[in-house]
């Protein structure tokens, strides 16, 4: 985790999770510059949501997107998230949570579960989960840098085995855990709780659209712009280059998040320096700016379907 960033990171603890970009009463991103230094997320939306959402402004009370950095050495439990639709597993407010990873950096002993094996369905599930075999009903892989994975609502999932992912989702925050691989809490002293009923009543058991996606090219020069995921909730592009390129879109909001090297966003006459790690929300008002790479750079685009 620490090589995303260029600030060190808090000293207390092991860090698995980073939440870069977030629109959430209990964390919300401050702006990092400028005349509005200090502002949240939210501030911003309440007094300019006009000029921050354009043409989405009437569709979102806040920003629709959640994205993070996860360092994730042990396996994470085996989950799912309820999907939109599944409004009585929902609390009040929230969403449902499609979520999809760009992988970072991978070992031999990397593994990412998305969805289950055919067949499999919740009486299989509840037996394995009485059984301890529930990992003979998961679909893995192994996954490698650069790997897309597309997580819909709906899907059982989990990763681990010292693996790194720039994560994109739906703002929401909840998440019903089937198994916990008998990890123990370390600060409780106990296992963590499930949410076995809930869990396989948010299970999407017909749904065969988890997992590595196929990038679409959409353009080659001046970098190589590839398109890795297109669902109802976000859109993620990877430019990767070293000459100049365009970012951005007019009347819509986009997030740019620097995963390798280093460069500026170009806005009228004002530069903005983007470095590894750093994550730039351009409000709908800026339209398309131009990119200007400091040597080679690897970055995402984040954008929110109108």
């Amino acid at each position: 985790m620490a090589d995303l960033f260029s600030a060190p990171l808090p000293a207390e603890g092991p860090i698995g999770e980073a939440w870069i970009l977030s629109d959430r009463d209990d964390h919300s991103s401050l702006v990092a510059s400028g005349p509005l230094k200090g502002q949240t997320i939210a501030q911003l939306l309440k007094h300019s949501r006009e000029e921050m959402l354009g043409r989405l402004a009437e569709r979102f009370r806040r920003f629709p997107l959640l994205l993070k950095f996860l360092d994730v050495r042990e396996m994470l439990s085996v989950q799912v998230h309820p999907s939109d639709a599944r409004t009585d597993l929902l609390p009040v407010g929230e969403t449902g949570k499609t979520e999809a990873w760009v992988v970072l950096d991978a070992g031999t002993k990397s593994r990412i579960c998305a969805g289950l094996k055919p067949g499999t369905n919740a009486d299989n599930l509840r037996e394995a989960l009485k059984n301890k075999t529930i990992a003979d009903d998961l679909a893995f892989f192994t996954p490698r840098p650069g790997d897309g994975v597309f997580i819909p609502a709906g899907t059982v999932h989990s990763l681990g085995g010292g693996l790194v992912v720039f994560e994109v989702q739906e703002n929401s925050d909840v998440t019903f855990r089937l198994y916990d691989w008998d990890h123990i809490d370390a600060k409780t002293g106990r296992p963590r709780p499930l949410q076995v009923d809930h869990a396989l009543a948010s299970i999407n058991f017909a749904d065969g659209a988890a997992g590595l996606v196929a990038p679409v090219v959409e353009a080659t020069a001046p970098v190589q712009r590839e398109r890795l995921f297109a669902c109802e909730h976000f859109w993620l592009w990877r430019s990767r280059g070293h000459t100049p390129f365009t970012v951005g879109a007019a009347g819509v909001p986009r997030v740019l998040v620097c995963i390798q090297g280093s460069g500026q966003v170009e806005h009228g006459s004002a530069t903005y320096a983007a470095g590894k790690g750093d994550v730039l929300l351009l409000p709908a008002v800026v339209g398309a700016c131009v990119f200007r790479p400091s040597g080679e750079v690897n970055l995402l685009e984040i954008g929110i379907p109108e």
